[in-house]
């Protein structure tokens, strides 16, 4: 499947001008407009790989627009301006941009900023997806642990005993060890001392 992309550029001119480089080199333009306020919603409806953004945009800018696709994980942004003084580049990093090209541009720059700006969106994408397992799973193994030490204090279970309970519990109920142990803290599980003995 072809690479999508959003262009957000306030000139017609070289919006058509940017469409057409884009196709011949084989991507997809998927939506375009002049506003920001209005990329921000394509890329929400059209879900691009990158969404291109110029700086000086009615509606929202170029800026605004990325922090919010961004805060979002939408898509991958490339800045295409005029401007080019180190503090709007700051900017632009600390809005979540991934690639950052100068007007006027050659066409051989514009692919190579489109796919740095793809790959490096990808790499922050799995980060993230990274880190949020990592959080999932310090998250459920507090929960094991609390429950362990409930099962412990209150049915007189070793250690060993109240970890395998839940984890049998789970296997049998076919719910993650987490719910387990929500049910255990909630009061509403227990073991059975006539039942669980093995």
């Amino acid at each position: 499947m072809p690479t999508r992309v959003v262009i957000a550029e306030d000139e017609a001119i070289i919006r058509l001008d940017l469409r057409e480089t884009l196709e011949e080199e084989g991507y997809e333009v998927v939506g375009e407009t002049g506003r920001g306020d209005e990329a921000v919603r394509l890329v929400r409806e059209l879900e691009p790989d990158v969404a291109i953004l110029d700086i000086k945009m009615p509606g929202l800018d170029g800026l605004s627009a990325a922090r919010e696709i961004n805060a979002e994980r939408l898509a991958a942004i490339l800045i295409l301006t005029a401007f080019s003084q180190r503090e709007l580049v700051e900017q632009a990093r600390d809005a979540g941009v991934q690639a950052y090209l100068v007007k006027p541009f050659q066409r051989t720059e514009l692919v190579p900023a489109l796919e740095l700006a793809i790959a490096r969106f990808a790499e922050l994408k799995a980060l993230a997806e990274q880190t949020q397992s990592l959080t999932e799973q310090l998250e459920t193994r507090k929960v094991v642990d609390r429950a362990k030490g409930q099962l412990m204090d209150q049915a007189g279970l070793s250690e060993h005993d109240a970890f395998s309970f839940i984890q049998r519990t789970a296997m049998r109920e076919r719910l993650t060890m987490k719910v387990v142990s929500e049910q255990v803290l909630a009061g509403e599980l227990r073991p059975d001392p006539a039942a669980d003995q093995s």
